[in-house]
């Protein structure tokens, strides 16, 4: 749905001046419906979904999605498991606009989920957004800013956080039993993330809004491999395995490290070395490395082949003096250092397997909160901010050739131009990037 310039600036007229309306919410007991609304009806938008229809007491009142074919698929599911009366919209906003909803969930493209995000906020949802929550580090910092002002209770897509055996690991690493970590390696080997030749630009798809797609994103024509499936791989919409599977296994080497900060120095390189000629942007091969005051911490990927470390396709290792744990979301397991003189192991080798729950747990500790208004979900849009830099300084130094940086996040800047101009992308009129 195309939408005026009038329209559209009195719609965003509003993301400012909602900072000064009291935050609305609808306080609810243990029994009452909690009503959601979908932005982005595709895969993991999709799949969130119907994660909050499987709890007790909650039912979809809305669904937006600017492809046409996606959402009348969606309209028939939904229909099929709920009696719950609801709506579909080719634009967001007049999702917001529907007092009932009590709560968004964000799947879209991630170009897309600080405008969209921002504007829940200012409309009083509570909020369920995919990771990484922005695809530039400014944008982090806006979500993180409207969801402080207006009070709003929000969860990130990084469902780790709710998995037993990844809570397990973070206390057995902070207990000691590894020794002292000096290395933290983190790699993932995925062969979707290197796209084949390019294809010739195509016609828009019939009932596709593809303007209302690209957004705030340059202007460009239609392209198959830039749309659904393959977004990601473009740096206009995402940033490779580096924001993909990085953000998720970034955040455990941070939570397990207790690192709530910025690291000392950012080193990266990377390049297309797997598929010279796929049509991706993003590196198919890159390393990055995190530097702290008494460890380091690396970043690995691979595009193109799926082998790596200890048998595991993706994973984080934490070196210790004592042993050496290997965990990914199936199980992890130590591998103990022997003691050279009594040749016994200095710490007992151990393993733990995944109940495979951590979504739905991710989803109900979200409801939870939302029910008690605590914004302590389990993982909250700061953490989801956090490792979200970490991810897109990643691919800052990779894009740089391998350059040095240093990140104060008081000035919000690296100190250098060149990388500087990466922080923040320049939104296509008449969109705004949003004043918080």
């Amino acid at each position: 749905m195309s939408l005026s310039r009038r329209h559209f600036l009195k719609s965003s007229a509003t993301i400012v001046a909602g900072a000064s309306i009291a935050p609305y919410h609808r306080i609810m007991g243990a029994n009452d419906r909690l009503n959601v609304g979908l932005i982005g009806c595709r895969n993991m938008g999709w799949g969130n979904l119907n994660g909050f229809l499987g709890q007790p007491n909650v039912a979809c009142l809305g669904l937006a999605d600017i492809d046409q074919g996606i959402l009348g698929r969606r309209k028939e599911e939904v229909s099929k498991k709920q009696q719950t009366k609801f709506e579909t919209y080719g634009d967001y906003r007049r999702l917001l606009d529907n007092k009932d909803i009590d709560v968004v969930i964000i799947g879209t493209p991630d170009h897309w989920h600080c405008l969209q995000f921002v504007d829940a906020c200012s409309a009083g949802k509570d909020i369920y957004v995919e990771k990484p929550i922005a695809n530039s580090v400014a944008e982090c910092d806006a979500m993180i800013g409207a969801a402080n002002r207006h009070q709003r209770i929000v969860q990130v897509g990084q469902q780790q956080r709710s998995g037993n055996h990844w809570k397990e690991m973070v206390r057995v690493i902070n207990s000691g039993e590894l020794g002292k970590i000096g290395q933290v390696k983190i790699w993932a080997n995925f062969n979707y993330a290197a796209l084949g030749a390019r294809l010739p630009d195509a016609t828009v798809p019939e009932g596709v809004d593809f303007n209302f797609w690209l957004g705030p994103a340059p202007q460009r024509t239609f392209n198959p491999q830039r749309f659904h499936g393959a977004w990601r791989m473009f740096w206009d919409y995402g940033g490779g395995l580096m924001t993909d599977w990085g953000v998720h296994l970034l955040d455990m080497g941070l939570w397990a490290m207790n690192i709530t900060g910025m690291p000392q120095k950012i080193t990266g390189v990377g390049g297309k070395f797997y598929q010279p000629e796929g049509a991706h942007e993003t590196f198919d091969t890159q390393q990055v490395t995190y530097s702290f005051p008494d460890f380091i911490m690396t970043w690995e990927h691979n595009a193109g082949v799926e082998t790596g470390p200890y048998g595991r396709t993706y994973g984080v290792l934490f070196k210790g003096t004592n042993g050496t744990l290997v965990a990914d979301r199936s199980s992890w397991q130590i591998y103990p250092e022997v003691n050279p003189t009594s040749k016994e192991p200095k710490t007992p080798e151990k393993e733990m397997n995944s109940d495979r729950r951590e979504h739905g747990d991710h989803i109900r500790n979200f409801i939870d909160c939302v029910r008690r208004r605590d914004s302590n979900t389990a993982c909250p849009i700061q953490v989801g901010g956090l490792v979200a830099k970490y991810a897109h300084f990643g691919n800052i130094a990779a894009r740089l050739g391998g350059a040095a940086l240093t990140y104060d996040d008081q000035k919000k800047s690296f100190g250098q131009k060149e990388a500087d101009r990466y922080l923040r992308p320049a939104y296509r009129q008449p969109w705004v990037f949003p004043k918080i």
